[in-house]
């Protein structure tokens, strides 16, 4: 069982940046490929980033590549998404989650993920 706790979210303006911190609990951390997914208003879930297990591979939708950047800390059970660069639509509420994996398989789909967090809101004012 892993429970996921993101923190980082607010009210910027276009153009600034906000760091996102996604807290796991369990000792087995380091065996889950994380990721991060947004839901805009109105709008499906969608792919944001994915690290696997080992942080050594990492893969971004499209429309954040060059953007945003995720990390993890397996010492600290953390994952973490740095956003430069916030644009108008970036807006969303940011989720993180994990599967199990000890592979370096990007997932992109949300259905493979098993564990959610709660999420946290992001406004980027134009």
């Amino acid at each position: 069982q892993v429970q996921l706790v993101e923190s980082g979210g607010g009210l910027v303006q276009a153009g600034g940046s906000l760091r996102l911190s996604c807290a796991a609990s369990g000792r087995t951390f380091s065996s889950y490929a994380m990721g991060w997914f947004r839901q805009g208003p109105g709008k499906e879930r969608e792919f944001v980033a994915g690290i696997s297990w080992s942080g050594g591979r990492t893969y971004y939708d499209d429309s954040v590549k060059g953007r945003f950047t995720i990390s993890r800390d397996n010492g600290k059970n953390t994952v973490f998404l740095q956003m430069n660069s916030l644009k108008p639509e970036d807006t969303a509420v940011y989720y993180c989650a994990a599967r199990y994996s000890r592979t370096s398989q990007p997932e992109t789909t949300g259905d493979a993920y098993n564990y959610w967090g709660q999420g946290t809101q992001v406004t980027v004012s134009s």
